[in-house]
C-alpha cells in the first residue's frame, strides 16, 4: 500500500501489529476494523500483516456479495491451501509438522458439506449431525494448525460472507481462548449487523475505526503518484472531492496523473470533472450496490436542487420515517452530504455526478413528482417552477398559476431570461384562449427586455387577435415606450397606428390607453390620432400617460425645427418626474434640449434615465439611455464618456437582440474614436457599418446615424467624393420623414466639408447655410422682414442668403421644386418657403420674372 495513505493510521496498524504480536505469544485476539467503504480497511490489513513475524501462518479470505449463496465458500477460501495439500507434501511437513499435516490433508476435505463422513480418518469422528458436526469438525482442523506456530485469519468485508461462513466465525471466536490465533476483520460501518455486534462483545476482542485522511495526507499521496510537488491548489480540490477517503484518493490520483494533469500548474477546471467522474465511478456505484434506499434517497436530494432536505427526498422517493433514517444513516458515512441541519450536498459536484449517473426518463418522472409535491407544500414558486421546466407533461392545470407567479417574481429581481422561459412553458400548459392572449402580453413585456424583435412580434400578435378596439388598446399597452419605437419601428409601427386610430374613433377614449398608444406613433414618424390625442392631453393634465406623451411632442417639435415650442414641452416633460424616478419617457425631453442646444439639462436628464434603467435592469431601456447620453456627451466634446457609453450600449443592444440599435451604437462608437484621435481600421469598421441591414422602415435617426458614420470614415480614408454621397443620402433620409433641424445629425456640415474638400466652395457655403422649414429662425434686418420693393423709394440693397443663391441658380437651371429640394437634401416646402422670400425681396410674382431681377441685381 502506498505510505500516503497509511499516514494517519498509525494507531490503527499499532492495534493490530499487537493482536498479532499476541498470537505469537500464545494469546487470542480478535480484531474488527470497521468504517465505510474505501476508507482503507483492507489496504490497513495488508500492511499489519507485512509486519507480523515470518514464523506465523496467514489464512486470507475475500468476501463479495455475489458468493452469499456458497455454503462455507469464506472457509474454503481461508484452508484452500492445505486442502490441496498431500501428507507427505513438504509444505505441509515444514509448516505443520507430521501429525497436523496428515489430520489436515484428509481430514479439512471431509470436514466440509459434500464429503461422506465415513472418509475422516480415525479420531477425528465428532458427535452431533449435520452443522454442529461441520463447525466442530473445522473448529479441530483450525486448533490444529496451532501445534507448531501462530496463525492468524484475516478477512475483507466480513459483512458479506455466507451466512454458514459467518456461523462459523462466530463459532471459533468464542473457543479462542488460550490458543495463539489472531482474527482480523474488515467489516462494513452498520450498527445492525449481529456479527459485527456479537464479536465485539467478546471479552478478547477489538474494534478500530478507521478515520479519512487528513489535508497533508492526500497532498502527500498526490505528490508521490506524481513524483513531484504539488500545487497547494490542486491538494486542496483533491481533499475536497475526496473527503479524505482513500479509495477515493487513490483512483482520483491514477486519473490524474492518465490525463497529464500538471502538478505544478493543474487546470482546475479540468481537474474538477475528472473528480466528479470519480465520484461517480467509486462512492456512489457503491452506494447503489449496497445501500440501494440510500442511492434512492441521494438521487431524490439531487433532483430537488440546492434548498433540499432529506426529509423532503424521503417523500418524494416514497420512503417512510423509518427507511429514510436508515438511508440517512448510511449517507452519512459515505460523507457524501453535510450533517446539516439542512443535509445537502458537501460539493456541487456530487449532484451533479449523481444526476449524470441517473435514467433520464428516472429523472424526468421525478421532476414532475417534484413539482406537484413542492406544489401542495406551498414552496417557492421558482423553485416549483424550475422542475416543471424539467418535466415531461403539459396541460397540467395547477402549473400555469405556479408559472405565472414564478415569471412574475423573476421579472421583479431583473431575471429576464428566467421569467421568459417560465411563460413560454405556461403557453404550452395553457388551453383557454383568453389565457393564451394574457400569457402572450406577459411575454412580450418580458421579452421587451431581452428579444426586442419577439417583442414586437408578441405585440402584432395580441393586435391581430383583438378586434375590440379598447381591449386591443389594453393589450398593446404594456409594450408602448421609447425602445421598441426605436429599434422595431417597421414591426411595432403599424399595430400601434392602427389601435390608437381604432381607440380615436371610439366615444370618449380613455386618455390612459390612447395617450401612450399615440405616443408610440408619433416616436416612429407617424402623426395617426394626434389630435384626439393632444384633446387627451389638455382634458387630462395630470394621467401618468402624459409624461411620455409630452416628451415624446417635444422630440418631435424640436425635430422639425420649432425650438421654442420644444423646449416648453420638455420642460412640461420633465416637471412631471421625480429626478430618482426618471424613465425612458424623459429620453424625448433630454433629446429635444439637446437639438436645441440646452446641452447640461439635456445630460442631466439623460443620466437620470441611465441610473433608473440600471436600477431596474431593463436592458433595453438601458441600452437606449445610453445611446442618447453618448450622443449628447459627444455634442459636449466629452468624447471618453461617449465612446465608453457607445460600447457598452452596443453590448446591451446585442444581449437584446435588437441588431439596429447595437448598429447605431457602433457607429456613435466610430464616431467618437475618429474625433478622438483613435486608430480606427477604416477599411474594417465600414465593412461592419455597411453589413447592418436596417430594415426600410427602420427609424431614420438611427438610419441617419450610420450612413453620417460611414461618411465619416469614407473622408477618414481619403474618398470624399463617397462620403459627400453618404452624407447627402443621410440628408435625404432625414428630410423624407419631417427631420429639418441641422442640430439631430450634423449632416451638413460633414457635407460642406466634403464639398470644401473637392474643390466646390460655393456649395459648402450653401449647404452649410443650415435653412430652417418655415423660414431662416436667426434675426434678420429690419427691411428684409419687410420686403421693400425694388424700385421704390424706400427700397435699400437686396441681399440673399447663400442658402437663397443656391436655391435660385437651381430654379434658373430650370429643375422644379421638388427636384431642387432633392438636390439640395431639402424638404419641397423648404424650397417653396426660400422663393416666396425671394420673390418677396426681389418684387416678382414668379419664375418667369427671376432670371431679369437676378440680373439687375
Amino acid at each position: 500500500m502506498p505510505t500516503g495513505v497509511l499516514l494517519h493510521r498509525e494507531t490503527e496498524l499499532a492495534e493490530l501489529a499487537r493482536a498479532v504480536a499476541g498470537a505469537g505469544a500464545g494469546r487470542s485476539a480478535v480484531v474488527l476494523v470497521r468504517g465505510p467503504r474505501g476508507i482503507g480497511k483492507s489496504a490497513l490489513l495488508r500492511a499489519a500483516l507485512a509486519r507480523m513475524p515470518g514464523e506465523a501462518v496467514v489464512l486470507r479470505a475475500r468476501c463479495h456479495d455475489n458468493e452469499r449463496d456458497f455454503p462455507y465458500g469464506v472457509v474454503r477460501q481461508l484452508f484452500d491451501p492445505f486442502m490441496r495439500m498431500t501428507r507427505t507434501s513438504a509444505a505441509a511437513s515444514q509448516f505443520l509438522g507430521e501429525s497436523p499435516g496428515e489430520f489436515l490433508a484428509e481430514a479439512l476435505p471431509a470436514a466440509l458439506p459434500g464429503v461422506d463422513p465415513g472418509a475422516l480418518p480415525a479420531g477425528s469422528e465428532s458427535t452431533g449431525n449435520g452443522r454442529e458436526r461441520v463447525l466442530n469438525n473445522l473448529f479441530h482442523a483450525a486448533r490444529s494448525l496451532t501445534s507448531r506456530t501462530p496463525v492468524v485469519m484475516a478477512v475483507d468485508d466480513l459483512h458479506l460472507a455466507d451466512e454458514e461462513s459467518r456461523q462459523w466465525f462466530s463459532y471459533l471466536a468464542r473457543r479462542l481462548d488460550g490458543l495463539p490465533v489472531a482474527l482480523l476483520a474488515s467489516t462494513a460501518d452498520e450498527a445492525a449487523d449481529p456479527l459485527a455486534a456479537e464479536l465485539a462483545a467478546l471479552r478478547h476482542a477489538r474494534t478500530l475505526t478507521p478515520g479519512p485522511l487528513c489535508d497533508s495526507c492526500v497532498a502527500e499521496r498526490v505528490a508521490e503518484e506524481f513524483d513531484a510537488p504539488v500545487d497547494p491548489e490542486l491538494a486542496a480540490v483533491c481533499h475536497n472531492l475526496s473527503r479524505g477517503n482513500p479509495l477515493v484518493v487513490e483512483e482520483l490520483t491514477a486519473r490524474l496523473a492518465a490525463a497529464r494533469i500538471s502538478p505544478g500548474s493543474p487546470d482546475l477546471d479540468k481537474v474538477l470533472r475528472i473528480g466528479a467522474g470519480t465520484l461517480a465511478d467509486t462512492t456512489l456505484s457503491w452506494l447503489r450496490q449496497s445501500h440501494p434506499r440510500a442511492a434512492e434517497l441521494l438521487t431524490g436530494l439531487a433532483v430537488l436542487g440546492a434548498d433540499a432536505d432529506l426529509a423532503t427526498a424521503a417523500l418524494l422517493t416514497g420512503q417512510g420515517e423509518l427507511l429514510a433514517d436508515e438511508a440517512r444513516e448510511a449517507l452519512h458515512r459515505t460523507d457524501l452530504i453535510e450533517p446539516g441541519p439542512p443535509e445537502t450536498f458537501r460539493h456541487e459536484l456530487v449532484r451533479t455526478a449523481v444526476l449524470a449517473r441517473t435514467d433520464p426518463r428516472v429523472l424526468v418522472a421525478l421532476h414532475e413528482r417534484a413539482a406537484a409535491l413542492l406544489a401542495r407544500l406551498g414552496a417557492p414558486a421558482a423553485r416549483t417552477a424550475e422542475h416543471l421546466m424539467s418535466s415531461g407533461t403539459t396541460g397540467l392545470d395547477w402549473a400555469v398559476p405556479v408559472l405565472r407567479t414564478a415569471a412574475r417574481e423573476a421579472a421583479a429581481d431583473g431575471h429576464w431570461d428566467d421569467a421568459a422561459r417560465y411563460l413560454q412553458r405556461a403557453l404550452a400548459d395553457a388551453a383557454d384562449p383568453e389565457l393564451v392572449r394574457s400569457l402572450t402580453g406577459q411575454l412580450g413585456t418580458v421579452e421587451l427586455h431581452r428579444d426586442v424583435a419577439a417583442a414586437a412580434r408578441c405585440a402584432a400578435g395580441l393586435a391581430a387577435n383583438a378586434p375590440d378596439p379598447a381591449e386591443r388598446a389594453r393589450l398593446l399597452r404594456p409594450f408602448a415606450g421609447p425602445v421598441l419605437a426605436l429599434s422595431a419601428a417597421g414591426a411595432a409601427a403599424v399595430p400601434f397606428a392602427e389601435a390608437a386610430a381604432a381607440l380615436a374613433a371610439t366615444a370618449a377614449p380613455p386618455a390612459e390607453l390612447l395617450l401612450p398608444l399615440a405616443a408610440q406613433a408619433v416616436l416612429t414618424g407617424r402623426r395617426t390620432a394626434l389630435r384626439p390625442a393632444l384633446a387627451a392631453l389638455r382634458a387630462h393634465p395630470a394621467e401618468p400617460a402624459a409624461t411620455g406623451m409630452l416628451g415624446a411632442l417635444a422630440a418631435l417639435a424640436a425635430a422639425g425645427g420649432q425650438p421654442r415650442t420644444a423646449v416648453r414641452l420638455a420642460a412640461r416633460c420633465v416637471r412631471r418626474v421625480s429626478p430618482a424616478e426618471a424613465g425612458t419617457d424623459v429620453l424625448g425631453a433630454a433629446m429635444a434640449y439637446a437639438w436645441t442646444g440646452r446641452l447640461d439639462e439635456a445630460a442631466a436628464w439623460a443620466g437620470r434615465a441611465v441610473r433608473s434603467a440600471q436600477r431596474w435592469n431593463h436592458r433595453g431601456e438601458l441600452a437606449l439611455a445610453l445611446l442618447a447620453r453618448c450622443d449628447i456627451a459627444h455634442r459636449q466634446g466629452r468624447l471618453d464618456a461617449a465612446l465608453a457609453d457607445a460600447e457598452q450600449a452596443a453590448e446591451l443592444a446585442r444581449q437584446i437582440r435588437a441588431e439596429d440599435l447595437a448598429g447605431a451604437a457602433r457607429a456613435l462608437a466610430v464616431r467618437a474614436r475618429l474625433r478622438r484621435g483613435l486608430p480606427v481600421d477604416a477599411a474594417r469598421a465600414e465593412a461592419e457599418l455597411a453589413a447592418v441591414e436596417l430594415p426600410a422602415e427602420a427609424h431614420p435617426l438611427l438610419r441617419a446615424v450610420l450612413l453620417e458614420a460611414r461618411g465619416l470614415l469614407a473622408a477618414h480614408r481619403g474618398d470624399h467624393q463617397q462620403a459627400l454621397r453618404l452624407f447627402l443620402e443621410c440628408g435625404h433620409q432625414l428630410a423624407a420623414r419631417g427631420v429639418a433641424n441641422p442640430a439631430c445629425v450634423p449632416w451638413r456640415t460633414h457635407a460642406a466639408q466634403a464639398y470644401q474638400a473637392l474643390g466646390e466652395h460655393a456649395a459648402a457655403r450653401t449647404i452649410a447655410a443650415d435653412p430652417l422649414p418655415g423660414g431662416d429662425a436667426r434675426p434678420r434686418p429690419a427691411e428684409e422682414r419687410s420686403g421693400p420693393a425694388i424700385g421704390t423709394r424706400d427700397a435699400g440693397p437686396v441681399r440673399l442668403t447663400p442658402s437663397e443663391r443656391r436655391v435660385t441658380e437651381l430654379v434658373l437651371q430650370g429643375l422644379s421644386n421638388l427636384e431642387v429640394a432633392e438636390r439640395l437634401c431639402l424638404s419641397k416646402r423648404t424650397v417653396d418657403t426660400h422663393l416666396g422670400r425671394i420673390y418677396r425681396k426681389l418684387a416678382i410674382k414668379g419664375r418667369p420674372e427671376l432670371g431679369a431681377a437676378v440680373k439687375a441685381l
